[in-house]
């Protein structure tokens, strides 16, 4: 096991890792932005590196920076957390090059993942049912051929994509150019890669997603599904665990046909294969992500299982210790992302609690909110034993939850878990037209 990690990244989920890491008495390193110079995870690390100015591309997407302060630092592993760096497979082979382990998949897996084109192939040899779409497209020119074969409307997405960056609707010729300099544009800031790809748009569909972990022996359990269809411009606002869309027979059967495609393509570490799934009851396969998802912590409440310390243990060569049929499904979990409005310095805050209720957040009294980075304040998760009793939890939660000096979409999400689309589970990627 390793005895020091450095975390790449900040916020909420720099915090998640280093309470993992503490809890396995592994020494934990920091990296810090300028703009973050008094940030919690800063605080909590048994030691900090500061990489440069607040922008991303002189600080947490700065590679050679965050290799030198692992090495100063003596870290043996390098943990990305999602977004920055979690997805770049030269990254994960520039650590593993300066002696360091990447706490994700191999840097090979990343790349042929990274392949929409190829990916989708193999995940259609394995089984499952793909979206049409194409590989990287090197002009609005292809983007328009491509088009026009496929068939409007179109999604145009970022290639290293993630968070809902980089995505954009297309329903004409007509909106191509503009929409792929966007994407390009976009992609670049957030992720340092600008490729985009394109793929038809299903409609109406859920957007549901298969939590894995596989192990360097083959070894791979699924932790269920999450449905995330609260989304406002391709933004998660809402996550739960089941479905209420999915039904027992169906999540067996996609369990089973997702566990063994990741087998045949010898992944290793958490991944997340995303699906839509049209009124038909098909499951079509976009994407499989090999990081650690935003959501994460929903799959951890319904399951019980860390998934932060089994990517850990996964790097360091440590099998899983439990199969498929010991993960527990059982009873709801749901999770609110809690946004920041605007930029400001928080006042007060009030925690909700609670059996079963958590809240994860960087926040602390006198915390500033960037301009520079996400507006993600925090993820308030409950767990309940029935879907109804796990309503009424966040309700109540959410009704406790204090953040004063910033502006938050905490109302909004009361609106949203009181909706009666939302209540009784029949709700798709249409949810938030309108709002």
């Amino acid at each position: 096991m390793f005895s020091k990690i450095l975390i790449a990244n900040r916020g909420e989920i720099a915090v998640r890792i280093i309470r993992a890491c503490k809890e396995m008495g592994i020494a934990t390193v920091a990296v810090y932005s300028e703009a973050d110079r008094g940030a919690l995870h800063v605080a909590m690390a048994d030691e900090s590196y500061c990489l440069g100015p607040a922008e991303a591309s002189e600080s947490y997407l700065h590679q050679h920076r965050i290799i030198t302060a692992a090495q100063l630092s003596g870290a043996q592993a390098i943990h990305p957390g999602y977004g920055f760096l979690s997805e770049n497979a030269h990254f994960a082979g520039l650590c593993l090059r300066n002696g360091l382990a990447f706490i994700g998949p191999r840097p090979e897996s990343m790349e042929v993942l990274g392949d929409k084109t190829a990916i989708k192939r193999r995940m259609a040899d394995a089984g499952l049912s793909v979206i049409p779409g194409t590989g990287a497209l090197p002009d609005v020119q292809s983007a328009l051929e491509a088009a026009a074969q496929i068939g409007y409307p179109v999604m145009l997405k970022a290639s290293s994509g993630g968070g809902g960056r980089g995505i954009r609707l297309i329903h004409s010729p007509e909106e191509m150019e503009s929409a792929y300099h966007q994407s390009v544009t976009e992609a670049i800031a957030a992720f340092g890669d600008g490729s985009v790809y394109l793929e038809k748009y299903v409609f109406p569909a859920r957007h549901v997603e298969l939590q894995i972990l596989a192990d360097e022996a083959g070894h791979v359990v699924c932790l269920g599904e999450r449905d995330c269809s609260v989304q406002r411009r391709n933004q998660k606002l809402m996550e739960e665990s089941p479905s209420p869309a999915v039904r027992a027979g169906q999540r067996s059967a996609l369990i089973q046909r997702a566990v063994r495609a990741v087998q045949s393509i010898g992944y290793v570490g958490a991944g997340t294969l995303e699906f839509l799934l049209d009124r038909e009851g098909n499951f079509w396969f976009m994407e499989m992500n090999v990081r650690l998802q935003v959501e994460h912590s929903v799959t951890e409440m319904l399951t019980r299982i860390d998934l932060v310390k089994w990517q850990i243990r996964i790097a360091a060569g440590i099998p899983l210790g439990f199969r498929q049929e010991d993960i527990p499904l059982e009873g709801a979990a749901i999770e609110c992302r809690i946004n920041a409005r605007a930029c400001g310095t928080l006042r007060m805050i009030h925690v909700p609690g609670g059996p079963f209720v958590r809240f994860d957040t960087y926040l602390t009294p006198d915390a500033t909110v960037s301009p520079y980075y996400d507006a993600l304040l925090g993820k308030l998760i409950v767990y309940a034993r029935t879907r109804e009793e796990a309503l009424r939890k966040m309700r109540a939660a959410l009704c406790e939850l204090v953040i004063d000096g910033i502006p938050t979409n905490i109302e909004e999400q009361l609106e949203l878990i009181g909706d009666e689309r939302y209540t009784s589970g029949d709700y798709d990627l249409t949810f938030m037209e309108g709002r």
